[in-house]
């Protein structure tokens, strides 16, 4: 056999198992992040609450960020960071808020947890594939709007 095909079958074969190994992952596209706050925003105005709301993809990173008008500026950071607590410990930060309340106060000392109700998954066939975090209103209120904007998540992908 000469070397040239060797080397091209070879070649082949790696491709073939490279492919083999990787995985099709689902990532948050700027588009549907616009979609998931503007449902987050709608049902916040239709409240006459004023938020900040943030999606941010699977690592943490900010995707979207948007303050509705006379938004305080502290609750940017703060919507940021429940996004991040919800994506790094992988549940809604609510989880957290309600351990403080029960007693369990050693939580305020893990590394971005944030014990504030506003920061939820977001997740796509079982995956998480990013986050939303709200800030703006008191914790129930976050909590709501970051809800409305996963509500609309199976409208938007069509499911």
């Amino acid at each position: 056999m000469k070397t040239w095909f060797r080397t091209a079958l070879c070649a082949l074969f790696a491709l073939t198992m490279l492919n083999a190994q990787l995985a099709d992952k689902k990532v948050i596209t700027l588009e549907v992040a616009k979609q998931i706050a503007a449902a987050g925003e709608k049902f916040a105005a239709a409240n006459k609450w004023t938020m900040v709301i943030t999606i941010l993809d699977d690592g943490g990173n900010l995707i979207l960020l948007q303050r509705m008008d006379d938004t305080q500026m502290g609750s940017i950071e703060v919507a940021i960071q429940k996004g991040r607590s919800a994506i790094y410990f992988k549940r809604p930060t609510k989880v957290f808020e309600d351990a403080v309340a029960g007693g369990r106060t050693a939580i305020v000392a893990l590394p971005n947890a944030i014990p504030i109700e506003g920061g939820m998954p977001i997740t796509v066939d079982g995956k998480i594939i990013g986050a939303i975090g709200v800030s703006g209103g008191t914790s129930p209120q976050d909590g709501q709007v970051a809800q409305a904007g996963l509500d609309a998540l199976p409208k938007i992908l069509g499911k």
